[in-house]
Order: structure tokens, then C-alpha cells, then sequence
């Protein structure tokens, strides 16, 4: 029985003690250092502690980041904006040696796919160490900041370690948004970072529900509205409300995705953006199409038809493509992702059955007309 509670107990304290380790105002750091100010930074399981002296910029900086693995950890101040985010930036690094020892040093960012050469900062750097232990390591560090300096961009990342040599980072969605701007007085935190995964967010819904959701209803609906006696402007009129409505939130979903690539110009998925810009073209055909369609007794209109709607089914296609490949970009939970899988799956048994069903009404339909009396 008292081995038992003796167990319990112990699970409880880790628990405790783990859960106490997620935030930052309740840390309490082993070298007895206080730090006046701290935020928890909005992704890769970091956090920044700093004490900061406005009249001579002296900024003292404590940079914690959890990690199970060996990997270099590194903070930075980017002076030229967060426009270039990596670029430019003034880091500090630190990453454990395979014989135990720490390595803190100093690098400024000059590509994107930098290795963390060693190189001088604009700023006086001074106390400049690190530590591991409990699958976290901390950087410590003062920074020499021009006097009243109130706000900085700061940039934040880690990435592997091999032969006691740091290797670039991969361009995960955690990786490409740690960056953001921080007040250092009022503590207040621009969220740079939090903005661009909400953006990015938006991003997908948007275009999960337009492109890959409302269009595809809306070509069933004109495949199928007539085989149920739908009368002409009625199945015509409910097809353009959800192709428009689709594509207007579909442009808008665009539109973000082609401001977040302008603003993330260190990284590019060419593929996804490929395809999103050739649907965007498609589609805006597919519009101009609708308002220009010729009469029903053109000569022309069969050779309309066949053209709109191949785009259409195209269009379709490339859309659940690129939903998809989004997907593999954003890595949300795999509940959304599982969802829309099981709306396109619905949306394929549904697709059979009527068009199974179309077949067979037309055959009887032609059957009836053939049996009638001429005449």
C-alpha cells in the first residue's frame, strides 16, 4: 500500500514539476537568477526571460527552449525589420558537444539556409552562456543595445546537430513563423508570429470551403438537378450562386496565400503555389465563361459546353490537389484534415449512385419516347 501512494505521489510531483516547466512567470532558474520580465513565445516550446535598462540598452537575456533530442537552439534580433525575418538577424547559439560540454557563441544570418557559422554581432555581446539539463537548454546572455531603445524584432529557432556541427533547420510551419515583434518596457508582444499561423489558417478554411467544399456541390448540382425534374433557371441559378460565392471566398483565400508567400520569402512551396495560381486562372476563366456562354442555339455552344466543362472537373481536381498539399504544409489536426477526407469520400459514393441513377433514367426516359406513337 505504501509503495502505491509512494508511486502515485511520485507521478503527481513530475507531472507538477513538468506542467510548472510550460510557463514562464512561475520558472525559477537554478543559477538563482531573476529576470523582471518574460513571455512565453508562441511556438517550438520556448520562452524568453529578460531584465532590460532602457537609459544604457544593456538587455540581459535568459532563452529557453525544450527539446528531446541534441539540437542547436538560437535567439536573435533582426534590426532591419521582420520583413527579411532570418536575414539579418543577430543571434545567439548554443547546442550540447557529444562530450557533454556546452558551445554558446555568436552568429549573424546571411542566408536562409544557414548552418550557424560563428561571426560577430553588431552588438556588444557579454556573458555568454548555456546549459542543458532536463531536456531543456537555456542561452544567457547581454546584449549592448542603442539607449532607449523600446521595442526589438526578435527570431527564434532550433535545428539539428551532426558531429558536433549545427546543419539549417527545416521549413516546418513552426519553424517559418517564430518571429515577432516585443515591447521591452510594456512586455507587450506584436504576435507577429500568431498572426501569420491565424493567416495561414485562414488561409486553408477559406479554400477548403470554396474550392474543395461549395464548387463541387455546385458542378453536382448541374450534372444531377435535372435528372429530378428541376426546372432550367432554377437548377442554373442555384449552380452560379455556389460557383460565385465560391469563387469570390476562393479569390480571397488566394489573395492571403500570395500575401503570406510575399512575406515569407524565406521559404516557398512552389508546387502548392503553382497550382493555386494556375486554379485562381482556371477559375476566373470558368466566370468569364458563364457571363459569355453563347445561346443555347449557337452554332458554338456544344464546342462551349465541352470546353467548360472539362475546366470545370479540372478544376475540381487540381483544388482537392492542392487542399491536400496544404494539409501537408500546415499539419493541422488530423481531425480536419480526416473530415474533409470523409467529405470527398461521401462526395465520390454520391457521385455514382447519380450518376448510375442519371443512366438509368435517361434509358428510360429514351425507351418511353421510342415506344410513343408518331404522328
Amino acid at each position: 500500500m505504501f509503495r502505491r501512494v509512494l508511486v502515485i505521489f511520485c507521478l503527481l510531483l513530475s507531472l507538477f514539476l513538468s506542467s510548472s516547466a510550460q510557463t514562464c512567470e512561475i520558472y525559477d532558474f537554478s543559477s538563482n537568477k531573476v529576470f523582471s520580465s518574460c513571455y512565453n513565445l508562441p511556438c517550438q516550446n520556448s520562452f524568453l526571460h529578460w531584465n532590460y535598462n532602457s537609459s544604457s540598452g544593456s538587455l540581459q537575456i535568459a532563452f529557453r527552449h525544450l527539446m528531446l533530442t541534441s539540437r542547436w537552439a538560437a535567439w536573435a534580433i533582426n534590426p532591419n525589420g521582420l520583413q527579411t525575418a532570418m536575414i539579418g538577424a543577430q543571434a545567439v547559439v548554443a547546442y550540447q558537444l557529444t562530450n557533454g560540454t556546452m558551445r554558446a557563441y555568436t552568429s549573424q544570418i546571411k542566408s536562409y539556409a544557414t548552418t550557424m557559422p560563428e561571426g560577430n554581432l553588431i552588438y556588444n555581446v557579454s556573458d555568454l552562456t548555456a546549459t542543458y539539463a532536463n531536456n531543456e537548454i537555456i542561452v544567457y546572455a547581454t546584449l549592448g543595445l542603442p539607449s532607449d531603445t523600446t521595442t526589438i524584432n526578435q527570431v527564434w529557432q532550433e535545428g539539428p546537430v551532426t558531429n558536433d556541427s549545427p546543419g539549417a533547420h527545416s521549413f516546418e510551419n513552426d519553424n517559418t513563423i517564430s518571429f515577432g515583434t516585443l515591447n521591452l518596457l510594456s512586455r507587450q508582444y506584436a504576435r507577429a508570429a500568431k498572426f501569420e499561423a491565424s493567416s495561414k489558417n485562414l488561409h486553408g478554411m477559406a479554400n477548403t470551403l470554396s474550392w474543395g467544399i461549395v464548387m463541387p456541390v455546385g458542378v453536382m448540382i448541374a450534372r444531377y438537378a435535372k435528372v429530378f425534374k428541376f426546372e432550367d433557371p432554377a437548377w442554373f441559378k442555384i449552380h452560379v450562386i455556389c460557383q460565385s460565392s465560391a469563387y469570390v471566398v476562393g479569390v480571397a483565400g488566394w489573395a492571403t496565400g500570395m500575401k503570406l508567400g510575399s512575406d515569407s520569402t524565406w521559404v516557398e512551396y512552389r508546387g502548392h503555389r503553382i497550382l493555386g495560381i494556375l486554379i485562381f486562372i482556371l477559375g476566373t476563366f470558368q466566370v468569364f465563361a458563364l457571363v459569355l456562354r453563347p445561346k443555347k442555339d449557337h452554332k458554338y455552344r456544344f464546342h462551349w459546353k465541352i470546353c467548360h466543362y472539362s475546366i470545370g472537373y479540372l478544376v475540381i481536381l487540381l483544388a482537392i490537389i492542392n487542399i491536400f498539399k496544404g494539409y501537408d504544409i500546415l499539419k493541422p489536426q488530423k481531425t480536419y484534415k480526416n473530415a474533409y477526407i470523409g467529405f470527398i469520400v461521401a462526395l465520390a459514393v454520391s457521385a455514382v449512385w447519380l450518376e448510375a441513377f442519371t443512366w438509368y433514367v435517361f434509358l428510360k426516359r429514351s425507351e418511353s419516347a421510342a415506344k410513343k406513337p408518331q404522328g
